[in-house]
């Protein structure tokens, strides 16, 4: 099943510390989430009730390709994205070497509610990303490795899958066999 999971929805079905989990929007019994997202990231989940597709998906030896639109405070410099490319030392160690480049904001893209802060003296940028690996906040602690802090997060591919025509909190079935 795929999932454009809203802002500020848990990547769980249950809710926690007063954050709705999935359950407000899903009822998939015995279905797990195939790569998680945080929080305060939006985007494409793709859930399974089949063990052997959520390890394809998420497990990290399976290079399954991750495509992200991040919103960042301030304006990309080519050394600050040469740096992302090329893999970003973290306090876990080094990242893998990503695809990065500056983007538009996207026109299809839905407002997010709430409303990512805006400072009139400080501007903001959007990047793609692409990652074949996917640590706890990954994206996050890179830019901000950078200098660039994350404002806004959207996954919008997981390997062949696309959240395309997908609103906020809505779902469609996949095709097992990828």
């Amino acid at each position: 099943m795929l999932f454009n999971k809203p802002w500020g929805v848990l990547s769980q079905f249950t809710d926690s510390d007063g954050h709705p989990g999935l359950a407000h929007y899903l009822s998939l019994p015995g279905f797990r989430v195939a790569g998680r997202l945080d929080r305060d990231s939006e985007g494409l989940l793709i859930l399974t009730d089949d063990g052997a597709l959520q390890q394809r998906i998420a497990n990290p030896r399976h290079t399954r390709w991750k495509t992200y639109l991040v919103q960042v405070e301030g304006a990309p410099e080519a050394g600050a994205l040469c740096r992302l490319r090329d893999g970003i030392t973290l306090k876990d160690g080094p990242t893998r070497p990503c695809r990065v480049k500056p983007i538009e904001e996207p026109d299809w893209l839905w407002p997010r509610d709430p409303p990512v802060r805006f400072r009139k003296s400080v501007p903001t940028s959007w990047i793609q990303m692409d990652l074949s690996e996917g640590r706890n906040r990954q994206v996050r602690r890179m830019t901000a490795a950078v200098g660039l802090p994350t404002l806004r997060l959207v996954r919008t591919h997981v390997g062949e899958w696309s959240l395309a025509g997908l609103a906020p909190g809505e779902h469609r079935a996949i095709n097992r066999a990828r």
